[in-house]
């Protein structure tokens, strides 16, 4: 796992050259936001020491096996007191509820732990502002660190060569875009995050980018034509 500063109280997490977790520092310690697949809780909870912190809550910005896949280990070997907060639809869909009509797509964890907190937008954890942004999944979350207006999107962005929205497969990342629930409303979604007019974009695949606006209204563009 590879750890690559991205602010001062970002840290980027890289494994499998594929798929990115988050460390945001806060005054306790960290928040890790998502959990990439399964087998890698100990190299998570040793980034974080490395980094001088413990992880102190857990936030998932959706429920699919690449970002949720070391929940369960997570919670068990960092105890209770870690609190897990995540989009209540993908909660539920996690649960084993029927939320969507027809066929639910991507591939999703499977875990036995219950979030502690369900998530619906505008919520504070700690520094970060949740942003509702459903379409890659139906109860998909972003994250916008408020001291430097880094934007932790999750799926609702990639970034490898440029930035997408996966609606289409015809991109850098496809497998995003097979994993992508409405391919209509992910638009919307990346429309609102644009709307936040972040100054870094990180996503769940590919690297950082700087001053994305250009890069963001450039993906809109692209997707709003598939």
């Amino acid at each position: 796992m590879r750890a690559n500063t991205i602010t001062e109280n970002l840290i980027q997490l890289n494994r499998a050259h594929f798929v990115n977790a988050y460390l945001v520092r806060e005054p306790d310690g960290f928040t890790l936001v998502d959990t990439t697949l399964g087998g890698a809780a100990e190299q998570l909870i040793a980034a974080a020491r490395a980094a001088d912190g413990e992880i102190r809550r857990i936030a998932l910005t959706h429920g699919h096996v690449d970002h949720a896949g070391s929940l369960d280990t997570l919670r068990e070997q960092l105890g209770e007191g870690v609190e897990v907060l995540m989009g209540e639809l993908d909660a539920r869909i996690l649960a084993g509820e029927p939320v969507v009509d027809g066929k639910l797509r991507g591939t999703w964890a499977k875990v036995a732990t219950k979030p502690d907190t369900l998530l619906h937008g505008g919520e504070r954890i700690g520094s970060l502002e949740v942003v509702a942004c459903p379409g890659h999944s139906p109860g998909h979350v972003a994250f916008l660190d408020t001291r430097g207006r880094a934007l932790i999107a999750g799926d609702t962005f990639t970034t490898y060569r440029r930035a997408e929205i996966p609606n289409r497969i015809m991109q850098a990342f496809p497998l995003a875009t097979m994993g992508t629930q409405d391919r209509g409303q992910v638009v919307e979604s990346a429309r609102a995050l644009r709307a936040l007019d972040a100054e870094v974009l990180v996503c769940g695949h590919g690297p950082a980018v700087h001053a994305p606006a250009q890069a963001m209204d450039a993906a809109i563009a692209r997707a709003g034509g598939r």
